[in-house]
């Protein structure tokens, strides 16, 4: 076994042994461990969701009355009742404005409390451990627990969980209120839903799996550039006559992120396009088929515009939900990996008949002596305790 490999073997018996606490790929435990992270923030949990849900209703009331006005012009309506709607739509505006700042508040300081909690954990554990696991523990892979997994654990919270929300109840809200105005041109409007999510479902999972290459090779680039940057690593490098070999090894790793960076762009590209291309034909479904039904006197002209401008905030929802998998199993991979650390179980423990140390008398330390019983050196073996 190598030097390096026990402090992660021991990970990895942590997360496949029986009695571990999380066993791999059981996606219930690590949503239960998660709860218990967010437990101390309940409260401005339940208050987030709320804020998100009304924040979705009035997405979907501003169309309707924006309806109402249209009806009131075309029927030469009352000039009092018209100025009364524009003014609540603005009112609307406001509230909906001042919600989305409100969601966004609550959002960080869960997410950053969250992020406390976790590092705090992570850094007092981890402390536990005995010298022996930091001497054969990769200090960057470590440090990228504590680092890039929690703050990719935050972003469940900070934007996954109001995406979400939001998303999953404006969506609900517009069907519902699209099939009560005409649940025909509703129906005709979903069949280009297809042509829409399931590409981007396959966009979702092409875009994660270029961001997982690309992250992978900044890594490397990055811990190659730290080690070769160092005293030791240079003169390594100099001694063997590699500066070449090394430049040519960084050059490619890095043409290879400049070409993900670029399939990356084209494809969002294809994939807007694709969204703007079929919310365009939506629309012009919508308004043929509405301004249709409005001559026969079936729909009103108020009733086209409020289905046409619910049609627009439908697609959106529906780009996130889309892609939510991908970032929801993103987020649960970054919890399994903090997690991995806070499972692990220090080698050395105090005993519990052990002797807390004396404090300090007066200001001053009170004087320890220390013994050694029974003590002997020797060098341990890879996969021994040692102090």
């Amino acid at each position: 076994m190598s030097m390096q490999s026990v402090a992660w073997d021991m990970m990895y018996k942590s997360s496949t042994q029986p009695n571990s606490k999380r066993l791999r790929g059981d996606r219930r435990v690590t949503l239960r461990r998660i709860g218990e992270f967010a437990r101390p923030h309940r409260r401005r949990i339940a208050l987030f969701l709320v804020l998100s849900i009304f924040t979705a209703v009035l997405t979907v009331v501003t169309p309707l009355l924006a309806g109402r006005v249209v009806n009131l012009i075309t029927e030469s309506g009352s000039e009092t009742m018209i100025v009364g709607l524009a003014v609540a739509i603005a009112l609307i505006a406001v509230a909906e404005a001042a919600a989305g700042i409100g969601v966004r508040w609550l959002s960080a300081n869960i997410g950053e409390g969250l992020i406390l909690d976790l590092r705090r954990a992570v850094f007092d554990h981890v402390q536990q451990m005995p010298v022996a696991f930091f001497t054969r523990t990769r200090t960057g892979a470590l440090v990228s627990r504590l680092n890039n997994d929690v703050i990719g654990a935050q972003r469940a919270f900070s934007d996954t969980l109001s995406g979400v929300v939001s998303n999953i109840v404006t969506l609900t809200l517009t069907l519902a209120v699209m099939i009560a105005i005409s649940w025909q041109i509703t129906l005709l409007a979903l069949i280009l839903l297809p042509v829409f999510v399931v590409p981007a479902r396959r966009m979702g999972r092409r875009m994660a799996a270029l961001s997982r290459e690309a992250a992978e090779h900044n890594a490397r680039m990055s811990t190659q550039m730290t080690e070769r940057f160092s005293a030791p690593g240079a003169t390594l490098v100099k001694l063997f006559g590699r500066p070449d070999l090394e430049s040519r090894e960084f050059a490619e790793r890095a043409d290879r992120v400049r070409d993900i960076g670029v399939r990356r762009s084209m494809l969002q590209a294809y994939f807007m396009t694709t969204l703007m291309l079929v919310s365009a034909l939506a629309l012009a479904l919508v308004y043929g088929l509405g301004g249709w039904l409005a001559v026969q006197d079936h729909l009103s002209a108020g009733a086209v515009v409020s289905l046409a401008l619910l049609l627009t905030r439908m697609y959106a929802p529906l780009t996130a939900l889309a892609n939510a998998r991908v970032e929801i199993m993103s987020a649960l991979v970054s919890f399994e990996r903090v997690f991995e650390v806070l499972d692990l179980r220090p080698l050395i423990t105090d005993a519990p008949e052990a002797i807390a140390v004396p404090g300090t008398e007066s200001g001053r330390p009170v004087p320890v002596s220390v013994r050694f019983d029974d003590v002997s050196f020797a060098y341990p073996a890879a996969d021994k305790v040692s102090l």
